[in-house]
């Protein structure tokens, strides 16, 4: 497998970030494939699938699913991918979920390429994820569960909680890169080209 043709790109920041829409442009405009835990774990709970009936409570209260479910996801995901190009939108959460798709990655020969993080202050997070909510309803749209003010306060606590030492994970690994997430999502897409190598 020729390693210069993978590219794993891992997009960090809290819910509400941007990270969605800044992953599927740089997806397009890369041929990367966008993996996205909460995209998979939402259409499970569409199709009401077994998975899905076990997540959905878990989703609901704002709380994270367990490691072993998301890792196996993104397993099957990658299986036959030749070469590894894709980009990690709300995935990893933990540091030891970092730590074991490092082994994933460490197996498939695609190690993680860069990991950019998007940086916007709290209140114009919850917000921007109470208008996105707001939004969908005007279109008629089903609203997500976790897109009001109460459950995306509890998210970013998580968040803030959990994800921090993953942030330093990536730091310490040198993948690590900051992204003022505020702006023209223009202005933001050139900031993490930027960065990206």
């Amino acid at each position: 497998m020729t390693q210069s043709r993978n590219k794993v790109v891992i997009f960090l920041g809290p819910p509400g970030a941007g990270k969605g829409t800044q992953a599927e442009r740089l997806a397009q405009e890369q041929a990367l494939v966008k993996i996205s835990t909460g995209d998979i774990l939402r259409d499970h709970v569409a199709r009401g699938t077994e998975l899905g009936q076990q997540v959905r409570p878990i989703l609901d209260a704002g709380q994270l699913v367990p490691d072993d479910i998301l890792i196996a996801l993104i397993r099957d995901k990658l299986a036959g991918m030749e070469p590894v190009r894709v980009i990690f939108d709300g995935f990893p959460r933990t540091t030891a979920q970092a730590e074991a798709l490092d082994v994933l990655l460490e197996e498939l020969g695609a190690p993680v390429t860069a990991a950019p993080l998007l940086e916007v202050p709290d209140q114009v997070l919850i917000d921007r994820i109470v208008e996105r909510g707001r939004q969908a309803a005007a279109r008629g749209e089903a609203v997500r569960s976790d897109d009001n003010e109460e459950t995306a306060r509890r998210r970013q606590q998580v968040y803030r909680e959990q994800t921090q030492p993953l942030i330093d994970y990536y730091a310490g690994r040198g993948h690590l890169y900051t992204v003022n997430g505020v702006g023209s999502m223009d202005e933001v897409y050139r900031r993490i080209l930027s960065g990206l190598h």
